[in-house]
């Protein structure tokens, strides 16, 4: 439109009643013209969130790591638990010997009961065999006159369960143990079966720990001192014969057997003669590797919060220390599952290895197609059993 000579223009705001109306915000990035001294420039900024992309990896990551940090924490503070599994199977505690009394071959076991050096009180299990071709054939009813030689057998069972599922299998090498001492000629044996029950097992108080059961033990061979001294007299001992002693300990009780014979200090009247180790494994520590090979998790690293060791690698080289001067040592026989499942058999390997690096005597039996609890299922492991046994009274008959 043309503007008329002299009018003067006015601004929008100066015409009255003139309404302004408000535009709409605008939805297009705004360019910010950044007025620069050294350089004139137009710098175009958005804003990106990234909140959401961090966020979802942030959180699982955390949860991941929390997860793993309580099991490590689950697994430290309830190792005693995991270790021993006392309550397993639930009706453990209930077991009785005379429930098994009809499978142990005509074998008659008594519950007997000990306290250890803290006041816990403990069961144990107990019979006895006379052996030799003068002994009675009927096993349950031991010849009353005084043995020539006196044997103990004390038998430190595995994890879980209890006592008196375990008798029938003992019963079972005991008997060929039996019959094999037929073909002797000499002296007539007594040999007396111990089965220790740890603090928390079967009717046996307490809970059980590493430290408790190496004193659960010595308890054992102490009361085992105390029989033999009321059995054969407590006159002076060049008067009576001195008890010859077997350790047998099964899995975690291969540990207890060798932390006794290494640590605990032997009665004067009791001889260690042979150590038998079941199914064994080196170390709490080596088990750990066994169960968690994977470098990558936390779990095989927490060793150094271990309280139970069991380190039967350790305490052979003790006892070969402990009986270089004097008295022979004690001869190992080393009993393997050829289809173990839970140790390997290069940790009783390494035991066998080691027994021939300290000079201690030593043999190795492997139980063909049998797993961890197994070999003492099969006739081969309870004749192998029998077999050691036999070898080893016999020829301290032969000695003596």
């Amino acid at each position: 439109m043309p503007f008329a000579r002299g009018v003067t223009r006015l601004p929008i705001r100066a015409i009255p009643g003139l309404a302004i109306i408000p535009s709409r915000p605008s939805t297009t990035p705004r360019i910010s013209i950044a007025d620069n001294s050294n350089c004139n420039t137009l710098a175009c900024s958005r804003r990106y969130h990234l909140e959401g992309l961090v966020l979802a990896p942030v959180v699982f990551s955390g949860l991941f790591v929390a997860l793993w940090t309580w099991k490590c924490f689950m697994l430290v503070t309830f190792q005693n638990k995991i270790i021993y599994m006392p309550g397993l199977p639930p009706n453990a505690r209930w077991e009785k010997i005379q429930d098994y009394a009809g499978r142990c071959g005509g074998l008659r076991w008594r519950e007997e009961r000990t306290r250890a050096a803290d006041g816990t009180d403990l069961a144990l299990c107990v019979t006895d065999v006379d052996l030799g071709p003068g002994a009675s054939t009927a096993t349950s009813t031991p010849s009353p006159g005084r043995p020539d030689t006196a044997f103990y057998v004390l038998y430190f069972q595995g994890n879980a369960s209890s006592i008196p599922p375990r008798l029938p299998d003992l019963s079972s090498a005991l008997c060929m143990l039996k019959r094999q001492s037929m073909q002797w000629h000499g002296k007539s044996v007594r040999c007396t079966m111990v089965c220790l029950s740890y603090r928390g097992y079967w009717t046996s108080r307490g809970r059980p720990t590493e430290k408790g059961i190496t004193m659960d033990a010595f308890a054992a061979l102490n009361w085992i001192s105390q029989l033999h001294r009321k059995f054969f007299g407590g006159g002076a001992e060049e008067s009576r014969p001195s008890a010859n002693l077997v350790l047998w300990g099964q899995s975690i009780g291969a540990g207890v057997a060798t932390n006794l014979a290494a640590e605990a200090p032997i009665p004067a009247d009791v001889h260690l003669d042979s150590i038998i180790l079941e199914t064994p494994f080196t170390s709490i520590r080596a088990m750990l590797e066994v169960l968690y090979p994977q470098k990558w998790l936390p779990y095989r690293h927490l060793w150094p919060f271990l309280r139970n060791h069991l380190d039967s690698w350790k305490n052979l080289g003790m006892i070969s220390q402990r009986y270089r001067i004097g008295e022979s040592a004690p001869e190992v026989f080393v009993l393997e599952a050829a289809k173990d499942e839970l140790v390997p058999l290069e940790l009783s390997q390494k035991l066998y290895d080691r027994c021939l690096d300290v000079r201690l005597p030593v043999t190795r039996k492997a139980v063909a197609g049998a797993f961890h609890n197994d070999t003492m299922f099969r006739g081969e492991g309870r004749r192998a059993v029998a077999e050691f046994l036999s070898h080893r009274i016999h020829s301290t008959c032969v000695r003596t």
